[in-house]
Protein backbone atom coordinates (compact mmCIF):
# COMPACT_ATOMS: atom_id res chain seq x y z
CA UNK A 1 0.00 0.00 0.00
CA UNK A 2 2.31 2.51 -1.32
CA UNK A 3 0.78 6.10 0.00
CA UNK A 4 3.65 8.42 -1.09
CA UNK A 5 6.78 7.04 -4.01
CA UNK A 6 10.22 7.60 -2.93
CA UNK A 7 12.13 10.60 -3.78
CA UNK A 8 14.87 10.00 -3.21
CA UNK A 9 17.75 7.14 -4.03
CA UNK A 10 17.34 3.42 -2.61
CA UNK A 11 20.85 2.48 -3.45
CA UNK A 12 21.89 -0.91 -3.74
CA UNK A 13 21.04 -2.16 -0.30
CA UNK A 14 17.39 -1.22 -0.17
CA UNK A 15 17.01 -2.45 -4.11
CA UNK A 16 18.47 -5.93 -2.42
CA UNK A 17 15.97 -5.66 0.60
CA UNK A 18 12.99 -4.32 -0.48
CA UNK A 19 12.23 -6.92 -3.21
CA UNK A 20 12.63 -9.62 -0.38
CA UNK A 21 11.10 -7.95 3.02
CA UNK A 22 8.06 -5.97 1.70
CA UNK A 23 6.61 -8.92 -0.31
CA UNK A 24 6.97 -11.35 3.11
CA UNK A 25 5.28 -8.97 5.01
CA UNK A 26 2.75 -8.46 2.62
CA UNK A 27 2.16 -12.35 2.51
CA UNK A 28 2.15 -12.48 6.76
CA UNK A 29 0.84 -9.36 7.89
CA UNK A 30 -2.53 -6.84 7.14
CA UNK A 31 -1.91 -3.07 8.05
CA UNK A 32 -3.91 -0.53 9.65
CA UNK A 33 -1.89 2.54 9.10
CA UNK A 34 -3.72 6.02 10.58
CA UNK A 35 -2.30 9.18 10.36
CA UNK A 36 0.69 8.52 7.99
CA UNK A 37 -0.04 12.25 6.59
CA UNK A 38 2.06 13.05 9.39
CA UNK A 39 5.16 11.66 8.44
CA UNK A 40 6.86 14.71 6.77
CA UNK A 41 7.88 14.53 2.84
CA UNK A 42 10.63 15.83 3.01
CA UNK A 43 13.41 17.22 5.69
CA UNK A 44 14.93 15.61 8.56
CA UNK A 45 12.84 13.96 11.61
CA UNK A 46 13.20 11.19 13.76
CA UNK A 47 10.06 9.06 14.21
CA UNK A 48 9.44 7.50 17.54
CA UNK A 49 8.10 4.56 18.31
CA UNK A 50 7.36 1.79 21.25
CA UNK A 51 9.37 -1.55 21.29
CA UNK A 52 7.21 -4.34 21.36
CA UNK A 53 9.13 -7.00 19.10
CA UNK A 54 12.43 -7.21 17.54
CA UNK A 55 10.50 -7.81 14.41
CA UNK A 56 9.45 -3.96 14.91
CA UNK A 57 12.48 -2.35 12.73
CA UNK A 58 10.98 -4.23 9.77
CA UNK A 59 7.14 -3.13 10.40
CA UNK A 60 8.28 0.51 10.83
CA UNK A 61 10.36 0.19 7.80
CA UNK A 62 7.38 -0.53 5.82
CA UNK A 63 5.27 2.36 7.35
CA UNK A 64 8.11 4.64 6.39
CA UNK A 65 9.32 3.67 3.13
CA UNK A 66 5.13 3.61 1.54
CA UNK A 67 5.12 7.36 2.88
CA UNK A 68 8.15 7.96 0.85
CA UNK A 69 10.79 8.12 2.91
CA UNK A 70 13.96 5.93 3.88
CA UNK A 71 14.71 5.18 7.37
CA UNK A 72 18.26 5.62 9.20
CA UNK A 73 18.07 3.44 12.61
CA UNK A 74 20.18 3.57 15.67
CA UNK A 75 21.26 -0.61 15.15
CA UNK A 76 22.91 -2.86 17.76
CA UNK A 77 26.68 -2.50 16.94
CA UNK A 78 26.57 -6.48 16.52
CA UNK A 79 24.61 -6.17 13.00
CA UNK A 80 28.07 -4.72 12.15
CA UNK A 81 30.35 -7.14 13.46
CA UNK A 82 30.65 -9.37 10.06
CA UNK A 83 32.18 -7.91 7.43
CA UNK A 84 29.53 -8.25 5.66
CA UNK A 85 27.00 -7.21 8.05
CA UNK A 86 29.20 -3.67 8.33
CA UNK A 87 29.48 -3.83 4.30
CA UNK A 88 25.02 -4.47 4.29
CA UNK A 89 23.89 -1.82 6.66
CA UNK A 90 26.30 1.05 6.09
CA UNK A 91 25.35 0.91 2.84
CA UNK A 92 21.77 1.29 4.26
CA UNK A 93 22.95 4.31 5.80
CA UNK A 94 22.22 2.66 9.39
CA UNK A 95 23.85 3.89 12.71
CA UNK A 96 25.96 1.56 14.83
CA UNK A 97 25.21 2.06 18.55
CA UNK A 98 27.79 0.05 20.94
CA UNK A 99 25.48 0.34 24.13
CA UNK A 100 27.09 1.01 27.39
CA UNK A 101 30.36 2.13 25.93
CA UNK A 102 32.15 5.23 25.19
CA UNK A 103 31.34 4.96 21.75
CA UNK A 104 27.85 5.55 22.07
CA UNK A 105 28.33 8.98 21.57
CA UNK A 106 29.76 8.47 18.24
CA UNK A 107 26.21 7.50 17.30
CA UNK A 108 23.97 10.65 18.78
CA UNK A 109 26.59 12.79 16.51
CA UNK A 110 25.94 10.74 13.64
CA UNK A 111 21.79 11.15 14.03
CA UNK A 112 22.09 14.09 14.91
CA UNK A 113 23.84 15.00 11.23
CA UNK A 114 21.85 12.82 9.58
CA UNK A 115 18.98 14.11 11.10
CA UNK A 116 20.63 17.65 9.45
CA UNK A 117 20.88 16.47 6.66
CA UNK A 118 17.54 15.62 5.98
CA UNK A 119 17.12 11.57 6.99
CA UNK A 120 14.11 10.58 8.66
CA UNK A 121 16.25 9.10 11.79
CA UNK A 122 14.03 5.81 13.88
CA UNK A 123 14.29 6.00 17.52
CA UNK A 124 12.58 3.13 20.09
CA UNK A 125 12.98 5.82 23.19
CA UNK A 126 12.54 2.81 25.65
CA UNK A 127 15.77 1.64 24.07
CA UNK A 128 14.85 -2.32 24.18
CA UNK A 129 11.11 -3.83 23.93
CA UNK A 130 9.41 -3.36 26.74
CA UNK A 131 9.38 -5.29 29.68
CA UNK A 132 5.91 -4.15 31.21
CA UNK A 133 3.89 -7.23 31.97
CA UNK A 134 1.26 -5.66 29.58
CA UNK A 135 3.34 -4.46 27.37
CA UNK A 136 2.77 -1.09 27.66
CA UNK A 137 5.59 1.51 27.04
CA UNK A 138 7.99 1.50 29.25
CA UNK A 139 9.96 5.08 30.48
CA UNK A 140 12.08 6.58 27.63
CA UNK A 141 15.82 6.64 27.46
CA UNK A 142 16.93 10.90 26.70
CA UNK A 143 18.40 9.64 23.05
CA UNK A 144 15.38 10.95 20.77
CA UNK A 145 14.77 14.13 23.21
CA UNK A 146 18.34 14.94 22.93
CA UNK A 147 18.60 14.77 18.88
CA UNK A 148 15.57 16.54 18.71
CA UNK A 149 16.64 19.98 20.99
CA UNK A 150 19.99 20.18 19.35
CA UNK A 151 18.55 19.96 15.44
CA UNK A 152 14.95 21.38 16.46
CA UNK A 153 13.45 19.10 14.03
CA UNK A 154 10.22 17.36 14.38
CA UNK A 155 9.64 14.44 16.34
CA UNK A 156 6.49 12.20 15.17
CA UNK A 157 5.12 9.88 17.60
CA UNK A 158 3.61 6.38 16.35
CA UNK A 159 1.93 4.23 18.52
CA UNK A 160 2.26 0.53 17.05
CA UNK A 161 0.62 -3.01 18.23
CA UNK A 162 0.64 -6.56 16.84
CA UNK A 163 4.22 -7.18 15.49
CA UNK A 164 4.53 -8.66 18.73
CA UNK A 165 2.29 -11.61 17.64
CA UNK A 166 4.38 -11.88 14.73
CA UNK A 167 7.53 -12.40 16.93
CA UNK A 168 6.83 -12.49 20.72
CA UNK A 169 9.09 -10.67 22.76
CA UNK A 170 12.59 -11.88 23.34
CA UNK A 171 12.32 -15.19 21.07
CA UNK A 172 13.25 -15.95 17.90
CA UNK A 173 10.38 -18.45 16.51
CA UNK A 174 7.97 -16.12 13.84
CA UNK A 175 4.13 -16.82 13.91
CA UNK A 176 4.16 -16.18 10.29
CA UNK A 177 0.69 -17.73 9.81
CA UNK A 178 -2.41 -16.61 9.39
CA UNK A 179 -1.46 -13.15 8.86
CA UNK A 180 -1.01 -10.83 11.71
CA UNK A 181 -2.91 -7.24 11.83
CA UNK A 182 -0.45 -4.50 12.69
CA UNK A 183 -1.53 -1.35 13.66
CA UNK A 184 -0.01 1.56 13.44
CA UNK A 185 -1.23 5.15 14.67
CA UNK A 186 1.20 8.09 13.68
CA UNK A 187 0.57 11.47 15.45
CA UNK A 188 1.52 14.75 14.96
CA UNK A 189 4.81 16.20 16.39
CA UNK A 190 5.45 16.32 19.68
CA UNK A 191 5.43 20.35 20.74
CA UNK A 192 8.84 21.01 22.23
CA UNK A 193 9.36 24.53 21.35
CA UNK A 194 9.22 25.65 24.54
CA UNK A 195 12.50 23.50 25.75
CA UNK A 196 14.84 24.32 22.48
CA UNK A 197 15.61 27.41 23.57
CA UNK A 198 16.24 26.77 27.35
CA UNK A 199 19.52 25.56 28.71
CA UNK A 200 19.91 21.70 27.92
CA UNK A 201 19.80 20.63 31.57
CA UNK A 202 19.22 17.02 32.48
CA UNK A 203 15.53 18.49 33.71
CA UNK A 204 15.00 20.30 30.41
CA UNK A 205 16.10 16.53 28.49
CA UNK A 206 14.05 14.51 31.46
CA UNK A 207 10.70 17.17 30.33
CA UNK A 208 11.62 16.22 26.51
CA UNK A 209 11.43 12.65 27.24
CA UNK A 210 8.57 12.50 29.35
CA UNK A 211 6.48 14.16 26.69
CA UNK A 212 7.83 12.13 23.81
CA UNK A 213 6.33 9.29 25.88
CA UNK A 214 3.74 11.02 26.62
CA UNK A 215 2.97 11.40 23.17
CA UNK A 216 3.71 7.37 22.32
CA UNK A 217 1.12 6.21 24.94
CA UNK A 218 -1.68 8.16 24.03
CA UNK A 219 -1.27 6.68 20.76
CA UNK A 220 -0.89 3.16 21.84
CA UNK A 221 -3.96 3.39 24.34
CA UNK A 222 -6.22 4.63 20.85
CA UNK A 223 -4.82 1.20 18.91
CA UNK A 224 -5.55 -1.00 21.64
CA UNK A 225 -8.86 0.51 22.53
CA UNK A 226 -7.74 0.99 26.63
CA UNK A 227 -6.20 3.31 29.27
CA UNK A 228 -2.40 2.91 29.91
CA UNK A 229 -1.27 1.88 33.53
CA UNK A 230 -0.56 5.32 35.32
CA UNK A 231 2.84 5.02 36.17
CA UNK A 232 4.81 3.44 33.15
CA UNK A 233 7.28 0.42 34.11
CA UNK A 234 10.34 1.45 35.14
CA UNK A 235 12.93 -1.53 34.47
CA UNK A 236 15.24 0.29 37.17
CA UNK A 237 12.89 0.86 39.69
CA UNK A 238 11.39 -2.77 39.17
CA UNK A 239 14.93 -4.67 39.41
CA UNK A 240 14.81 -6.32 35.97
CA UNK A 241 17.05 -6.41 33.26
CA UNK A 242 16.57 -3.90 30.30
CA UNK A 243 18.21 -6.51 27.39
CA UNK A 244 17.97 -10.61 27.52
CA UNK A 245 14.99 -13.23 27.56
CA UNK A 246 12.50 -13.06 30.54
CA UNK A 247 12.42 -17.08 30.19
CA UNK A 248 15.68 -17.20 30.55
CA UNK A 249 16.05 -14.95 33.77
CA UNK A 250 13.12 -16.93 35.06
CA UNK A 251 14.67 -20.27 35.22
CA UNK A 252 18.05 -18.55 36.97
CA UNK A 253 15.59 -17.28 39.23
CA UNK A 254 15.65 -13.68 37.89
CA UNK A 255 13.01 -11.37 38.80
Amino acid sequence: MTVRKLQQKRGWAWNLAVPIIKPLLLATTTREWVGGENIPESGGFILALNHVSHVDPLTAAHLVYDHGRLPRYLAKSGLFKTRLGAFFFTAAGQIPVERLSANAAGAYDAAVEAVRRGECVVVYPEGTITRDPGGWPMTGKSGAARIALATGCPVIPVGQWGAQQLLPAYTKKPDLFPRKRIQMRVGPPVDLSDLLEQPRTTAVVQQATDRIMAAITALVEEVRGEPAPPERFDVRKAGVRPIGNPRKDQKKGRP
